[in-house]
């Protein structure tokens, strides 16, 4: 088993996870269930890209999750502020 199919397996694995997050984000109990599944839906996101920059060996993409993972930081953060 190579390497790129071992990260392959991976990302769908976190997209699987992400799915159910988004479950949870749509039918939650509360506002702020709804809230922390949407931060968990970025946190595998950003999971994802920083997977998609090592595969492809594209340093570019970290930097790209680095300022969604401060976005999403903030976003949430005001969410439950509001």
């Amino acid at each position: 088993m190579d390497m790129q199919s071992f990260f392959l397996g991976i990302s769908v694995t976190i997209v699987l996870a992400s799915v159910v997050s988004l479950y949870r984000g749509i039918e939650g109990p509360g506002v702020f269930n709804r809230i922390i599944a949407v931060n968990v839906i970025g946190t595998k996101t950003i999971v994802l890209l920083v997977l998609i920059g090592f595969i492809y060996q594209r340093p570019d993409f970290f930097d790209i999750a680095l300022v969604y993972a401060l976005l999403n930081f903030i976003m949430t953060v005001a969410a439950t502020r509001y």
